[in-house]
């Protein structure tokens, strides 16, 4: 179950309120690298830990439910920037409601319309959130891989808004989310280290069953032949130690036989 304080995790201050910067903020909430994304990402992983491994599925829901706060954080930022209009626009404005005005010049009109000056669950282009977002495969060494690609983007998104913004306020939260970014990747790394032979994903796999021709060979697709670059991947003892890197070509099979299937799907190719 949750519960919830009502206390922002972190305080969220903006000193003059900018319509355009709600919309960039929309990302941070429900885009590919937003809150929603991970939050989902890791209560949905949690759910699927085994209970031998109970200290994994606390770290990932706790995880979870902080980044939900970091929702309400984003929500009320988003809120604050709309509820008002930066003194030029005020200053400059044609219309009667500057805050509309400057929403129509550079925001999205949506955030007035459909949700009267607040967030919502899409992103900066007002693309609704979606679920196929979120990793959650029920093995754990690939889902710890994939929060750290989601920490990594969500990272890299509140950096670049950081830089878009001179508010000191908006800068002080998004200084604490890249911070929480900063741990949330290195405590997956570290869950990572814990597992035994994981590599490569699934380990539990038997190598033996794999074509043992290619499954240490960097290809090339170059159509004329190129000697061996002879870097750390095509030479030398592979990451998981279980082979050596090689330097090869793709092997060629022939071409595709489609006929059967063509003509169970009536797909005919006519022509003359």
């Amino acid at each position: 179950m949750f519960f919830h304080e009502p206390e922002l995790q972190f305080e969220v201050e903006v000193e003059e309120p900018d319509p355009y910067f709600a919309k960039m903020l929309q990302q941070a909430v429900g885009g590919a690298e937003g809150e929603m994304r991970v939050a989902l990402q890791y209560m949905f992983q949690a759910f699927a830990v085994p209970t031998d491994k109970k200290e994994y599925r606390q770290l990932l829901m706790e995880t979870a439910v902080e980044e939900l706060g970091h929702i309400e954080m984003l929500a009320t930022a988003i809120t604050k920037n709309l509820e008002g209009a930066p003194e030029h626009l005020r200053e400059e404005a044609r219309e009667d409601d500057a805050v509309i005005d400057a929403m129509m010049s550079g925001g999205q009109p949506r955030q007035a319309l459909s949700a009267g000056l607040h967030a919502m669950p899409v992103d900066s282009n007002g693309v609704p959130f979606t679920g196929n977002y979120v990793v959650a495969s029920g093995n754990l060494a690939a889902d710890m891989y994939a929060n750290v690609m989601a920490e990594s983007t969500g990272r890299l998104l509140a950096t670049r808004l950081y830089e878009m913004t001179d508010d000191q306020g908006m800068k002080d939260m998004l200084s604490y989310l890249i911070a929480r970014d900063t741990m949330h990747q290195n405590q997956w790394h570290t869950a990572l280290d814990t597992l035994d032979d994981h590599v490569p994903v699934p380990a539990s796999f038997p190598q033996e069953k794999e074509n043992g021709d290619v499954n240490y060979t960097f290809m090339s697709t170059f159509r004329d032949r190129h000697e061996d670059p002879d870097t750390p991947w095509t030479n030398g003892d592979s990451h998981d130690g279980k082979g050596d890197y090689s330097y090869g070509y793709q092997p060629g099979g022939g071409e595709p036989d489609v006929t059967e299937m063509l003509e169970e799907m009536y797909n005919e190719a006519t022509g003359e």
